[in-house]
């Protein structure tokens, strides 16, 4: 069953986490992402500093620098879940190109188009264009999708050497960036999404982030992040905790404008053909939304999307391509300009008109004709 199972009837966290220090609550895997320019490792049962220091920086003798580092006082007892800090720069890694996974529309690198299976360097920026959506695989298995009309370079694609997390900085110059981050539980090694004035670090989870004109959206749909908001060319400044179900607004000063539960996913009615090869789907306003933002995928999970188009109202229209089954997502837009819950739908695309041979039937310019109407 899709990750998004529960999103057409979709179960609000019971509170706000949300705080100027690290997140507390317990991880599924030890590796808790980064803070600074130190890795988090959350310590458990029977680990030594010994352990740790030939696991993550290869060299057993750096145990000392931990110790001292961490103010530990007994490094072979090391208290349960205690988050350990280890220097980023004394950990060893190797480069882990990003692999190309789908590309839907127009989208360029360096200035050449972009295609399916091609591997991404690290310091590659990836340019999608108005029709263009992109998504990359990381070494790790993380996901990213970058939707239409945005420009995101990969400023670091790396790999701790002693194990399979990843190093991972991603610059958001124009656009959004969502992301599916350590899908298998394998925890986070780094993995920051960074804009002119807020730098997201992740935990392990599923999220957004938007940046536009009006400042920066993050919008934590699994896990959680730490939220790290700046002025233009400052350091980031203290983290601010942001828990599933959450999002934040960050001005274009650096400031968090809001921090508030992401609006509910609409309850959205069985698509209905609507002529002329496009579909409807009826469902009730939500409460709070200012828009809606509708998406077509090939999948349930959103990460292979063909389409997005923002709606301001609820009575909204889509398409598929092509014939087959497709995906389409709505999600509520709030006053601060964050995005909520998604709720999925399927339809069927294009119904194509075939020969009695079971082939497609060609134009005149070279295409497939499809019937719109039916």
């Amino acid at each position: 069953m899709s990750r998004r199972r529960a999103l057409f009837s979709p179960v609000l966290p019971p509170a706000l986490l949300l705080a100027c220090t690290l997140l507390s609550a317990p991880a599924h895997s030890q590796p808790a992402g980064a803070l600074g320019d130190d890795f988090i490792y959350r310590v458990r049962q029977g680990d030594t500093l010994i352990n740790l220091a030939t696991q993550y920086t290869r060299n057993q003798a750096n145990w000392a620098q931990l110790q001292t580092l961490n103010k530990v006082v007994t490094p072979e007892l090391l208290p349960i879940g205690l988050e350990l800090r280890i220097p980023l720069s004394m950990i060893p890694v190797r480069a882990a190109p990003a692999r190309v996974v789908h590309v839907s529309g127009q989208a360029n690198i360096s200035g050449k188009s972009l295609q399916t299976g091609a591997s991404v360097d690290e310091g590659s920026t990836v340019v999608t264009s108005p029709n263009g959506f992109v998504t990359l695989e990381l070494a790790d298995g993380s996901k990213l999708t970058l939707p239409a009309d945005g420009a995101v370079e990969l400023k670091r694609l790396r790999q701790f050497e002693g194990t399979a997390l990843t190093d991972s900085v991603i610059q958001v110059q124009r656009g959004s960036v969502e992301s599916t981050v350590a899908p298998t539980g394998q925890g986070v090694g780094r993995f920051e999404v960074r804009t002119p004035v807020a730098v997201t670090g992740v935990r392990g989870t599923r999220f957004r982030v938007q940046s536009g004109a009006g400042g920066v959206h993050s919008e934590v749909l699994e896990g959680s992040v730490r939220l790290q908001a700046h002025a233009p060319g400052s350091a980031p400044a203290k983290p601010v905790a942001v828990a599933r179900g959450f999002g934040a607004a960050v001005s274009n000063d650096g400031s968090v404008s809001g921090v508030r539960e992401l609006l509910a996913a609409p309850q959205l009615g069985a698509p209905q053909r609507a002529g002329g090869g496009g579909w409807t789907t009826a469902f009730a306003p939500v409460a709070g939304a200012q828009g809606y933002l509708v998406r077509v995928s090939r999948d349930a999970d959103g990460e292979l999307p063909v389409s997005s188009t923002r709606f301001p109202t609820n009575d909204i229209r889509f398409t598929a391509p092509g014939p087959g089954t497709y995906y389409v997502s709505v999600r509520a837009v709030d006053d601060l300009g964050l995005s909520g819950q998604d709720a999925v739908a399927t339809f069927e695309g294009a119904n194509q008109l075939m020969t009695s041979f079971g082939l497609g039937v060609s134009s005149g310019t070279g295409g497939l004709i499809t019937l719109t109407d039916y």
